[in-house]
């Protein structure tokens, strides 16, 4: 009788949880308590695809996967969970997973390897979990589910569980993660048919008053450094004739011929037309203070140099950037035209440096 009451109570008595609950993997903590087991039945109930089941795999479209192939199918969830990535790697032919032909066992262990690949290449995945219970559906289906990288918790059996336990992914990282690896199975085949999220192109206003801004900012240090490079660079002296409102057509720049006093107009030639000083207007004497002319540089040269243009120096060169008055008479045979192309003096020009500047 003692011994039928002690049986009766160990009977009783849940049995102790099992260290597997001590594993830092383990999803749970606080007082627990295991389930007693229900008797067994003596048959099974019929599995999806089993009997007058209808099989949910076979009855699926393919837009209902993102990747497909002649005789493999890639499904996900219908909303994102926990980890970062969790797929199905379906048969298309009805068929369990000791059922299936050579020529099929063997792409399922190609396609294993490569969906797990495809899966582990995705940032964030440490390890690919592949799994396979059939429990609820008579078609093949493996389960391949990401562990995140660290996260060193989630190692092992129970990751399942954490799947459902944390929160989920965000919709957008989902989708994304899906078309890649949809697109990493298509190199080697099939269609992918999941697609990555649609960019939301929404520009802030903000961006528009910025660029307002600095367009205005840049427009006013431009017209600052005009105004600055204006003010540093001297005004030449106006010509008196220039300042009455008269001009006799001569300036007090125009060179003065000191063999007869006679000021020269600005294309070369003396006022008068005719040099009573010269021997001739043809250049050739050298002692002819017409036919030089100084340089840039300040040295004298002849008459019968010429400029790179080609073309014979003017001795009294305008400003570089100002226009001189053309004569209104023809230069004789032997006067001296300005060149088109002449080299600039060391007059500063106040237009020319603004431009410069600019």
């Amino acid at each position: 009788m003692p011994d039928s009451v002690r049986v009766s109570v160990v009977h009783d008595t849940p049995p102790s949880v099992p260290d597997f609950t001590q594993w830092p993997s383990f999803p749970f903590e606080g007082d627990l308590r295991v389930k007693q087991l229900d008797d067994p039945v003596p048959v099974e109930p019929p599995r999806k695809g089993e009997g007058l089941r209808e099989c949910t795999a076979c009855n699926a479209p393919d837009d209902a996967y993102i990747w497909v192939g002649e005789r493999w199918r890639v499904r996900a969830m219908d909303r994102p969970t926990g980890l970062p990535m969790v797929l199905i790697l379906e048969s298309r032919t009805h068929l369990d997973l000791g059922d299936l032909p050579n020529l099929l066992a063997a792409e399922l262990g190609v396609m294993t390897v490569r969906l797990e690949r495809a899966i582990r290449s995705l940032d964030g995945v440490a390890r690919v979990h592949v799994n396979r219970w059939g429990d609820g559906s008579a078609h093949l289906h493996m389960w391949f589910l990401a562990r995140p990288y660290g996260r060193l918790q989630l190692r092992g059996t129970f990751l399942s569980l954490w799947d459902s336990i944390l929160p989920p992914i965000s919709e957008a990282q989902w989708r994304e993660n899906l078309a890649l690896v949809a697109a990493w199975l298509a190199e080697f085949g099939g269609r992918p048919l999941a697609e990555p999220p649609r960019i939301q192109w929404q520009a802030p206003s903000s961006l528009l008053a910025q660029s307002a801004a600095a367009d205005a900012a840049a427009a006013a240090a431009e017209a600052v450094s005009v105004i600055e490079a204006a003010e540093e660079i001297p005004e030449p002296a106006p010509d008196a004739d220039d300042a009455a409102g008269t001009d006799d057509g001569t300036d007090r720049s125009d060179p003065v011929d000191t063999t007869d006093g006679t000021p020269t107009d600005d294309s070369g030639t003396d006022d008068s037309g005719t040099d009573a000083g010269d021997k001739d207007d043809s250049g050739t004497d050298a002692g002819d203070k017409d036919d030089r002319t100084v340089s840039d540089t300040g040295t004298v040269r002849s008459a019968t140099e010429t400029d790179p243009a080609g073309t014979t120096a003017d001795p009294a060169t305008e400003p570089a950037g100002a226009s001189a008055p053309v004569p209104a008479d023809t230069p004789g045979p032997g006067s001296r035209t300005a060149a088109a192309g002449a080299p600039p003096t060391s007059t500063l020009s106040t237009s020319g440096d603004a431009s410069t500047a600019r």
